[in-house]
């Protein structure tokens, strides 16, 4: 199997699991809990999407039973976000919520167009340097972009750990693989001065 099998997996059913957690905690009425519903549950619908129709080649290697359920692990902790949302009836002021959908709805731009981006330009173009569009001024803005969708997401829980969750993902896993990505451009002729006028993450700031 490859690894996209349990990512997309594991985004698909994020909405179900949510609905189960406003069921089980009987969390009816709790507008954050539908507003993280409508997020989160949507982006994982996008996601697999996104995985059919133009698919990240990251994603595409090989792995064993093993690893894929340790990578299915790893992404439930995701889901603590929802469950404290509804285990502990969170709730925000409206203008709270309205900046947590504008904070997802700003990264999903940035997330999916720069993907698309990458996929259309590598199609047409393979194995050239991508300088221009989503990518002249920062080397990772798919990353930029999921790192907002998620913030977006934590808020809603008003709670530390998912913060943490998400920085422990970001040094773990994210910061190698755009390490791994700038080696790996390196080869390529206008790097050195393509790399000098971007950002790494964060545009103008990183």
């Amino acid at each position: 199997m490859k690894q996209k099998h349990f990512i997309d997996t594991h985004k698909g059913v994020t909405g179900l699991f949510i609905l189960l957690l406003i069921y089980y905690f009987n969390q009816w009425q709790n507008i954050n809990a539908w507003v993280y519903l409508a997020l989160h549950g949507s982006y994982g619908i996008m996601w697999v999407l996104k995985s059919l129709i133009f698919p990240d080649k990251t994603w595409e290697s090989k792995c064993s039973i093993f690893h894929g359920l340790y990578m299915w692990a790893g992404l439930t902790l995701y889901w603590v976000s929802p469950w404290l949302i509804t285990s502990g009836s969170v709730s925000s002021t409206p203008i709270f919520i309205g900046c947590s959908i504008s904070l997802f709805s700003i990264g999903v731009f940035f997330h999916f167009a720069s993907d698309m981006q990458k996929h259309a330009h590598l199609k047409l173009n393979p194995g050239s340097l991508i300088q221009d569009g989503l990518m002249s001024k920062c080397r990772n803005m798919n990353y930029f972009g999921e790192l907002l969708i998620y913030v977006s997401f934590a808020m809603l829980s008003h709670h530390w750990i998912p913060f943490a969750i998400l920085a422990s993902f970001i040094v773990i896993i994210w910061l190698p693989n755009m390490y791994r990505k700038d080696r790996s451009l390196s080869r390529h002729e206008g790097y050195v001065e393509y790399r000098k006028r971007t950002s790494f993450l964060i545009p103008f700031i990183w």
